[in-house]
């Protein structure tokens, strides 16, 4: 086998994360929120019960608490019907909405790269 040789150079350098990258990361790749906002995207407004049918393998109770962290980060919005309190549906807020060219290149990378075989 061949020694790989690092430089020092490669060595010395310091790397730092932005911490606002570091922070979209944190909330786009929590499970599940990616395909919530790829939903919304593609459907727009979406009732509880549509997400969830949409969203195999997602459990109500998770769907609840990725709904209200993406809506405390202002990426969706619960919309309440003013006539009828239980009727609740969800939407992408501008902030949300401008995810749509990222989750479009993620998509074709996913194509490229990866195969449904693949585990994660």
């Amino acid at each position: 086998m061949a020694e790989i040789q690092i430089s020092t150079e490669c060595q010395e350098r310091q790397f730092t994360l932005c911490p606002k990258f570091e922070k979209s990361f944190s909330i786009l790749g929590k499970r599940w929120n990616g395909l919530i906002i790829d939903v919304l995207l593609e459907e727009g407004c979406q009732r509880f019960g549509e997400l969830a049918v949409k969203i195999p393998n997602l459990s109500d109770r998770v769907l609840v608490e990725r709904l209200k962290e993406l809506e405390v980060n202002e990426i969706v919005e619960r919309i309440e019907d003013k006539d009828n309190s239980k009727k609740v549906e969800y939407r992408l807020t501008e902030k949300g909405r401008d995810l749509k060219s990222a989750m479009t290149e993620i998509q074709k990378w996913s194509e490229k790269w990866l195969s449904v075989e693949e585990s994660s």
